[in-house]
């Protein structure tokens, strides 16, 4: 599966943007997606995983609630919605699939066999 992640920007502090992982190949359905980002000179970081279904979610702690995980199967297309924007979250945006994944490894960047190119967030204060 080939996956293109966009929707990536310029923001505001306290604005919102909403970012795309588009899939191609047969099928979609049986991939858990992961997002992470990763800010110049640091480690890639997990944020978020939604199950092939949509029927597990997991979020990094640290983000409270701010990012939301959700996935259209029919359309290939899991998305991150992202409210309330800090100067810390600016960082390239990634999007990772896998169809063999335990769910308990869903947060490690190591068990995802396909990732999107990336998509560049920055947040100004």
């Amino acid at each position: 599966v080939q996956l293109q992640a966009s929707g990536g920007g310029l923001v505001q502090a306290g604005g919102s943007l909403k970012l795309s992982c588009a899939a191609s190949g047969r099928t979609f359905n049986g991939y858990t997606v992961g997002w992470f980002r990763q800010a110049p000179g640091k480690e890639r970081v997990f944020l978020a995983a939604i199950r092939r279904s949509g029927s597990n979610i997991n979020y990094a702690d640290f983000l409270k609630g701010r990012f939301t995980v959700s996935r259209d199967n029919a359309k290939k297309t899991v998305f991150l919605q992202m409210n309330s924007l800090k100067p810390e979250d600016t960082a390239v945006y990634y999007c990772a699939a896998s169809a063999g994944i335990i769910w308990s490894m869903q947060s490690d960047y190591g068990a995802y066999d396909y990732w999107g190119q990336g998509t560049q967030v920055t947040v100004s204060s």
